[in-house]
């Protein structure tokens, strides 16, 4: 697999998370440890309540861990009790494209300006912005729908425009909510498809949340949570 020698992109040691005091805590992540490498996709699936959300929100740096070290991209962000950095935001700029299931694109901006958006908010001129968007588009083969609205996309268009968006400012690293689940099976398998092509060809790191069975052979490692504790992990057997 490409990737597995370099330095991993991701790396969590020992991280925890509970909610709540006293005899109402919940203890939802315990002593995870856990890193993936440039050029990999791997997914996270166990029932609900297992801690999947909870963990790609600590990745992204949108919920904060108990106790552990978080590393993204080869810098240290959370140890000791404490972020490394002030500015979260400008770390999940830098270093974070983010997938959800539902697109969330802008209803009242076309393909081209949704992608655009994310730049012009890191500071990219508008300019240059929708030429890199239009660059996006075309890679993910929908460059024919970049002035469309998205009303007038597809679900599986307006998922491509989607991940697109979250390659917008050259995240290493790309976290995934479930971005198949408002998919039919072959919209489905082209997602991901998609996907781990941009894990190679731009050296990303890529995490999905799933509970989508049909896509698991499309993982380079399977990551299975239970009661907040990484219960096993596999290498699917790849379709043909």
């Amino acid at each position: 697999m490409g990737g597995t020698a370099s330095a991993p992109l991701v790396v969590l040691e020992g991280i925890a998370k509970g909610f709540g005091e006293g005899e109402a805590r919940v203890q939802a992540l315990s002593d995870i440890t856990l890193s993936v490498e440039a050029g990999t996709v791997v997914g996270l699936r166990g029932p609900s309540g297992s801690g999947k959300s909870t963990l790609l929100n600590l990745i992204a740096c949108i919920l904060e861990p108990d106790a552990g070290r978080l590393a993204l991209a080869g810098e240290t962000v959370w140890e000791g009790g404490r972020y490394r950095r002030r500015d979260l935001r400008a770390l999940r700029r830098e270093k974070i494209g983010f997938i959800f299931q539902f697109h969330n694109l802008l209803p009242f901006l076309d393909a081209t300006d949704n992608v655009a958006l994310a730049m012009t908010l890191a500071g990219t001129g508008l300019a240059e912005a929708r030429r890199r968007a239009r660059d996006l588009l075309d890679y993910l083969e929908v460059g024919r729908r970049a002035a469309a609205m998205p009303a007038k996309l597809s679900g599986g268009e307006a998922q491509r425009v989607a991940i697109a968006r979250a390659l917008a400012n050259r995240p290493r690293i790309i976290l995934a909510d479930e971005p198949t689940a408002a998919l039919d099976s072959e919209r489905a398998r082209v997602v991901m498809d998609l996907l781990r092509q941009v894990a190679r060809e731009q050296r990303a790191a890529i995490l999905v949340v799933t509970h989508d069975e049909k896509i698991f052979d499309r993982f380079d490692r399977l990551v299975s949570l239970r009661d907040g504790r990484i219960e096993s992990e596999l290498v699917p057997a790849k379709a043909a």
